[in-house]
């Protein structure tokens, strides 16, 4: 049995997995690894790209419907390590992460993170700092569970089928198992975001599918911290009411249309605030609904 295996899950970013897999393929330390890339229905070339790298510790699997809960479970399924180690395919991981995770989970039955620190390309890589802690229990990004412990929950809730909330359901459930939480400082990767913004368009579609999804998750974790997080609670709601009502969003598109490509700081305010107003109504849409 390997000690770990890293679980990729991708979509349609062949540039940015080959990245992720040359620093995984670089990793340092005495630890036996695998890698398992699960290609989630892609349409450019990340089947290439997981054949040029094939073969040395690292296998492909391929999950055609796109749903990143049902991708990562096909890994868990396929793994051979005793840890499974989670990150994205737009990070890079510097040559000691896969030893850093084993080395946190020495204390005994955890869920371990560590620093993620976004940069725009991979010419400077700062170090972690105070600000890249996080009190998230699991952020698929960079996480790392003992299988048998992952397995015993079931895994990710494959109804999690749109954007976000996925992980941080799975924390959920492995934190009522007794599971710990473990921040290494050590168990740091880079998360590379190049400096471009999504379109209002896309913003907004990803803002409606996880306002749906933490619908789902209220339903199904209906506990005040759980609330808090998804903002399902009436004072958050009667906010939204007042400050996205249609007359206000008429105005916040107007702002933004004349605006143009400059982006003043109202025009941001404004861009925010549509966005938020997504998110909350598919969030109310999706409590009312009894199918949701």
């Amino acid at each position: 049995m390997a000690d770990a295996s890293v679980i990729v899950a991708t979509k349609d970013r062949a540039g940015a997995l080959r990245v992720c897999l040359a620093g995984l393929l670089a990793q340092r330390g005495p630890a036996l690894f695998e890698t398992i890339v699960v290609d989630n229905g892609s349409a450019d070339d990340t089947s290439s790209v997981i054949r040029e790298f094939a073969g040395r510790e690292l296998r492909g699997l391929y999950v055609a419907e796109p749903n990143r809960a049902k991708a990562r479970n096909a890994g868990i399924a396929q793994a051979r390590g005793r840890i499974v180690i989670f990150c994205d395919d737009d990070t890079f991981a510097p040559p000691r992460f896969v030893q850093a995770h084993l080395a946190a989970h020495a204390a005994g039955r955890a869920v371990v993170s560590g620093p993620i620190v976004n940069v725009a390309d991979l010419r400077r890589l700062p170090r972690p700092n105070a600000r890249h802690y996080s009190r998230a229990f699991l952020c698929s990004c960079n996480a790392s569970v003992a299988r048998s412990d992952l397995l015993e929950v079931c895994g990710f809730d494959e109804r999690y089928d749109l954007y976000g909330w996925e992980d941080t359901d799975l924390g959920v459930r492995l934190r009522r198992r007794g599971l710990r939480r473990v921040f290494s400082q050590a168990a740091y990767l880079y998360h590379v975001k190049p400096p471009q913004r999504l379109s209002l368009v896309e913003q907004l579609v990803l803002a409606r599918e996880k306002g749906t999804m933490a619908a789902r998750f209220v339903r199904k974790s209906p506990s005040w911290p759980v609330k808090f997080a998804t903002g399902a609670y009436w004072p958050n709601i009667a906010r939204a009411a007042v400050v996205h009502a249609a007359p206000l969003r008429k105005a916040y598109r107007a702002l933004l249309n004349r605006s143009g490509t400059r982006r003043s700081v109202a025009a941001r305010w404004a861009e925010l605030a549509l966005v938020d107003g997504e998110y909350v109504d598919a969030l109310v849409a999706g409590l009312r609904s009894p199918n949701a």
